[in-house]
């Protein structure tokens, strides 16, 4: 296990991102509150980046100290116009000797990149070709942040909406909108909340993007809390109108929740008697990418005693257009209905343990800080049995054994 941050650590973790996010960004912020250089040294050191190329320097971005972090890299590594494939880093993480929180959280960041590649590119995730983010420096800021994120082991992460920015970015693809498509896609997969942020210059890069999705578990404003430490990480560029920092506050809540949390969804449904099943899985694929958040299919009986299916799913408020707008055009449904429904959610947060195949999250729902259930999450588990040649469900028994030890 990485080292811990003494009073610092298993406190909330709230991020703001009012000026966007890149990993950089992230990596000074977690400086600025307190995180040990000697660690982020040492973890540079064992994926082979080397310590010299870590570069932390005292700033002011309109007034607010910050640090500002740039990886300087020699000729030697492989930096710029490299391509670097998914698999090779995965590769080259697990070589490293790293601490197993620390490489399950770096693990988790390059695979929500590489998600969201795969599926704008349309290829398989290990096939995935990084450009700007297969560079040294965006991997030195992912193990950065995961050894950050690791030495304050939040017990909840929370972060405020998160300014994209607006106009066009060059990339290795060309011109590109901002914000990246693939800083969208990975906001999108976590369910984030995004604003514009009313700046013509991209504001949250990919990696950026990446990390936040790995860290929070939800994005709302900060709640109640005793702050006991803010950090400032800056941006290279000057914003005209605000400091370009991300900041992060460690606090200690002030009123535990000790109930689930409710909000509200909205219910789409379709009666649908007249389509081969053989769409249904493209149909629910593109209601899911629409911003569904869970989409299921149920055998009902229609009039005549005609044997159909009704099409269902939740859908947050800002996707609810989305939604209706695939389900019209991926089914033969002339017509769909939605109401608003209410919902009790456990508060959720994920538990690295380590397991005789390699670090392991796992998924701890609980109400009033007691557990009620815990999942090993699917894409660990299954990429752990292919690694290891073993059962899916050995791997997930021992996740479970693992963290029932730990508890």
């Amino acid at each position: 296990m990485a080292e811990r941050s003494g009073e610092l650590g298993g406190q909330h973790l709230h991020i703001d991102g009012a000026a966007g996010a890149a990993g950089d960004m992230v990596l000074g912020a977690l400086l600025h509150l307190g995180l040990p250089r000697a660690l982020v040294e040492e973890a540079f050191d064992r994926i082979g980046v080397g310590r010299g190329c870590l570069v932390a320097s005292s700033v002011v971005k309109h007034g607010l100290a910050a640090v500002n972090v740039n990886i300087v890299v020699d000729d030697h590594h492989d930096h710029g116009h490299h391509h670097v494939r998914h698999a090779d880093i995965v590769a080259r993480l697990h070589r490293a000797g790293l601490a197993a929180d620390v490489l399950a959280r770096a693990l988790d960041i390059f695979h929500r990149l590489a998600e969201a590649e795969a599926a704008l590119h349309g290829v398989a995730i290990d096939q995935v070709e990084f450009h700007e983010v297969g560079a040294i420096d965006s991997i030195a800021d992912v193990v950065g942040a995961a050894v950050g994120l690791a030495w304050l082991a939040p017990a909840a992460v929370t972060a405020s909406p998160v300014a994209l920015g607006h106009g066009t970015v060059k990339t290795a693809h060309g011109l590109l909108p901002v914000p990246a498509p693939a800083a969208l896609e990975i906001l999108r997969r976590a369910g984030a909340a995004v604003v514009d942020g009313g700046a013509a210059r991209e504001l949250c890069t990919p990696t950026g993007a990446a990390i936040l999705a790995h860290a929070a578990s939800a994005w709302t404003a900060m709640p109640p809390l005793l702050p006991l430490a803010v950090g400032h990480g800056a941006g290279d560029a000057d914003l005209p109108d605000r400091p370009n920092v991300l900041r992060l506050v460690v606090g200690r809540p002030l009123a535990p929740a000790e109930h689930a949390a409710d909000d509200t969804v909205y219910r789409v449904e379709a009666n649908i008697d007249d389509m081969s099943p053989e769409l249904c899985e493209h149909a629910a694929e593109a209601i899911a990418l629409a911003g569904a958040l869970d989409v299921w299919w149920t055998p009902i009986a229609m009039k005549k005693s005609r044997p159909a299916l009704l099409l269902s799913a939740l859908v947050p408020p800002g996707a609810l257009e989305s939604v209706l707008a695939a389900v019209l055009a991926e089914t033969t449904s002339i017509g769909v209905r939605f109401d608003r429904v209410a919902r009790r959610v456990l508060e959720r947060e994920l538990v690295v343990v380590d397991t005789p195949f390699g670090p392991i999250p796992v998924k701890v729902a609980r109400q009033g800080g007691r557990a009620l259930n815990a999942a090993p999450e699917y894409e660990a588990c299954r990429a752990a049995a292919r690694a290891h040649g073993v059962a899916l469900k050995s791997v997930y028994a021992a996740a479970v054994a693992a963290w029932q030890g730990s508890r």
